[in-house]
């Protein structure tokens, strides 16, 4: 007699293991993170149930709290409030403790309450996926067991290990720990690799903290986003509308000065404007290091600085290793070139944080910056003010 309903070589078990996980991880990325968390995208009844009912089973995960807890996240990245953080926990309890942290902030009401709205509220959810929510789990362990005999148990408890250990522990840790970064957003944000496939896309997460509300989350040609895949299918289907994706900034040849398209454009890929200062600055900014030489002054390692400032331009300079922050407070301290390059990057970080001043206002302070970058003596600051003007948005796009 049979101990399975499925009698299956070793490699087809491995097979059906990975296809379970990946079904897993697609319902992740897709459900709740592009659609409930950051509304990127609305998807029909029948997908999004079929996602909410497959994440009971193999999660045991409620919606709500899970969206509440990845808000906060944004909202808090990297500082003490953040529930999943590496600066404030450490790399190695988020990779290996990710799950805990994320039971322990799901405990906290006031972060349900606050960032959890517009998650499903209808009788399924309240009575069964909420009030139940081992109930899921329990059942998927009897129907593993029963398809695939005692080798069930394992497959159910990778499954279960799946999402606590990527999803917990590799995104929310090594993907703001270590990696390549595309953009300058105000937190640790890293792409762990180009290329998307083992967790869904999730692996381009400085990306996404860029453009946190796009349903896609590759951007380069050369990069890779396997849910964005699916996206596309659901939506050849119509099971699916995809409402944001970020584009890149476009050029108008013909501008000359600042206006409000330009404004807009500023303040819409601000990251990515961020980034190509840093690109554009770097070369400038190595060669005045080396210029400055080792004897500049006493304890000045011309290797470090150099580490420091590569860096520096693509990150919060408090965020470097103390070495390397006294190191570089050194470099600006002896170097004019390098104090214009900070203040110039620090007033260009600000114009979006003057939310309250009227575009008229804005306006004119993005030009009188370009205008000093022009005027700097700086070549690479200068062409790249010249680049910034012509910075425009599509017809259609101003908002």
């Amino acid at each position: 007699m049979p101990l399975s309903l499925l009698e299956l070589p070793w490699w087809g078990y491995v097979l059906v293991t990975l296809g379970l996980t990946h079904v897993t991880i697609v319902s992740v990325t897709i459900f709740l993170h592009r659609q409930q968390a950051h509304h990127a995208l609305t998807l029909h009844p029948i997908a999004s149930h079929f996602f909410r009912f497959w994440l009971w089973l193999t999660t045991g995960m409620v919606t709500k709290e899970w969206v509440a807890i990845h808000r906060k996240h944004h909202a808090a990245t990297g500082t003490i409030a953040d529930p999943h953080s590496p600066r404030t926990h450490g790399i190695r309890k988020v990779l290996w403790e990710g799950a805990e942290l994320y039971q322990k902030e799901s405990r906290n009401a006031a972060t349900i309450e606050k960032y959890g709205h517009g998650t499903p509220d209808d009788w399924i959810e309240r009575r069964l996926y909420t009030r139940h929510a081992v109930l899921g789990v329990g059942i998927m362990l009897v129907m593993d067991i029963l398809l695939f005999g005692p080798i069930g148990l394992t497959i159910w408890a990778v499954q279960m290990a799946w999402i606590p250990f990527f999803a917990a522990g590799v995104i929310n840790g090594v993907g703001h720990h270590w990696g390549y970064r595309n953009f300058v957003p105000s937190d640790a944000s890293r792409n762990i690799v180009p290329w998307g496939v083992l967790i869904g896309g999730e692996e381009l997460h400085n990306n996404h903290h860029a453009y946190s509300t796009s349903a896609r989350f590759s951007y380069h040609w050369w990069e890779f986003d396997l849910g964005w895949t699916y996206i596309r299918i659901l939506a050849f289907l119509h099971l699916a509308k995809v409402l944001r994706v970020a584009s890149g900034v476009r050029l108008n040849p013909a501008k000359t000065r600042c206006d409000a398209a330009t404004l807009q454009a500023v303040i819409t890929h601000r990251y990515e404007v961020l980034a190509r200062f840093a690109r554009s600055l770097r070369q400038t900014t190595v060669d005045e290091i080396h210029s400055l030489g080792a004897s500049a002054r006493p304890g000045l390692k011309e290797a470090t600085a150099l580490d420091a400032a590569k860096r520096w331009l693509l990150a919060d300079a408090r965020a470097l290793p103390e070495p390397e922050r006294l190191a570089l407070e050194r470099a600006l301290h002896d170097s004019v070139v390098l104090r214009t390059i900070d203040a110039m990057r620090q007033d260009l970080a600000a114009l979006w944080g003057r939310s309250t001043l009227s575009t008229e206002l804005l306006v004119r302070h993005l030009e009188n910056w370009c205008r000093r970058a022009e005027e700097s003596g700086i070549g690479a600051l200068r062409e790249f003010s010249r680049t910034l003007r012509r910075y425009d948005l599509p017809s259609g796009e101003m908002r």
